[in-house]
């Protein structure tokens, strides 16, 4: 192998463990993703996960004199939905420069879609042999 060759090689096995290690940063800043929607009157607020699960739900004890228990069902579930479509947006935005350009984000992770799935992993060039042997 040419000195020329494998200094292309080592300048390609760099930037791909550099995209690499942007990968996992960005993977780990979704892991910590938490978005906390209140209804505009304050009496209900929920706090989703980056996936979306619930992870804090808080009513001010006046909500039970304010609403009906159906009203309080609709308020806890719109702000779910607020909350959770916060986290689709930040989840497409942080993975957006990771996506070649005109593929839509739900092609590559709509549902059902493993993220873990996509991680590459780094790649190790073997030893150079000295010249003349081979």
């Amino acid at each position: 192998m040419s000195d020329e060759f494998r200094r292309t090689m080592e300048e390609l096995a760099e930037e791909y463990n550099r995209q690499a290690a942007q990968l996992r940063e960005t993977y780990g800043r979704l892991n910590e993703l938490n978005v906390t929607a209140r209804s505009d009157d304050g009496m209900v607020s929920v706090t989703v996960g980056p996936r979306g699960q619930v992870r804090d739900l808080t009513l001010d004890p006046r909500v039970y004199r304010k609403l009906s228990p159906s009203e309080l069902a609709r308020a806890i579930m719109e702000q779910i939905g607020a909350a959770t479509g916060e986290v689709a947006d930040q989840t497409k935005e942080l993975m957006a420069p990771f996506l070649p350009e005109g593929l839509p984000y739900e092609e590559v992770f709509g549902e059902g879609a493993s993220f873990e799935s996509f991680l590459p992993q780094p790649v190790a060039l073997p030893p150079m042999e000295p010249e003349g042997r081979g």
